[in-house]
C-alpha cells in the first residue's frame, strides 16, 4: 500500500455558477489533472475527492452542482464534504489518511490560492509531506480590494508557489509527481 494520496479539492460544477467563472484555463487544467488522476490510479495511489458545500447558493447539495466538473473523469477511493477552506478542518480526512498510513499528499484542485493553498499549509503543519501541483490547480482573476488592480491567474499561481515552496510544500509538475510514484 502506498503512503501517498492524491487529494482533488473542489473540482466541482458549483464553480460554473459563480460570476468569476472563466473557461479560458479550464481545458488545460482538466487535461493536467486527468493525467495525474490516471497516473495515480495506474500506480494504485489512493484518490481522495473533496467537495465544498454550503447551505445555499451553487455549493448547496440541493442544487445538484456539488458534483465532479463534467469534463473530468475520476473514480475516487473516498469522498469528503467540507465547509471550510482546509479539507482537514471539519472532515474525517485526517483520520482517514492516518488510518491508511498516508504520510505524503499530492494537492490539486480549485482554487489555487484558497482551498488548495490552505489545505497545503494545514497538512504541512500537521506533519504531512506535501507535493503541490500548481498546473493541476485552477483559479480566477481577482480585483485587489484596496487598489482595484486586477490580479490574473498566472500572478496568483506565481504568488502561491512563492509562499509555499520549501516552506509548506515541494512545488512540482505533473510529470515530476508521476515519475516519483
Amino acid at each position: 500500500m502506498s503512503d501517498t494520496a492524491l487529494i482533488v479539492i473542489d473540482v466541482q460544477e458549483s464553480f460554473r455558477h459563480r460570476p468569476y467563472w472563466n473557461e479560458s484555463d479550464v481545458s488545460e487544467f482538466v487535461l493536467n489533472l486527468q493525467v495525474l488522476i490516471d497516473g495515480a490510479k495506474e500506480k494504485k495511489i489512493p484518490i481522495v475527492q473533496i467537495f465544498h458545500v454550503e447551505d445555499d447558493g451553487p455549493f448547496a447539495l440541493s442544487t445538484g452542482y456539488v458534483t465532479t466538473l463534467r469534463t473530468l473523469s475520476i473514480q475516487p477511493d473516498v469522498i469528503f464534504h467540507k465547509r471550510y477552506h482546509s479539507a482537514l478542518v471539519g472532515t474525517p480526512l485526517s483520520a482517514w489518511l492516518i488510518e491508511h498510513g498516508i504520510r505524503k499528499l499530492i494537492i490539486t484542485g480549485i482554487r489555487t490560492e484558497q482551498c488548495c493553498e490552505t489545505t497545503t499549509r494545514h497538512a504541512s503543519d500537521s506533519g504531512f509531506q506535501v507535493d503541490y501541483v500548481t498546473e493541476a490547480t485552477l483559479t480566477f482573476a481577482m480585483k485587489h480590494p484596496k487598489t482595484g488592480k486586477m490580479v490574473f491567474p498566472e500572478e496568483i499561481k506565481d504568488r502561491t508557489e512563492l509562499v509555499l515552496a520549501d516552506r509548506f510544500a515541494r512545488v512540482v509538475s505533473v510529470q515530476t509527481v508521476l515519475a516519483g510514484l
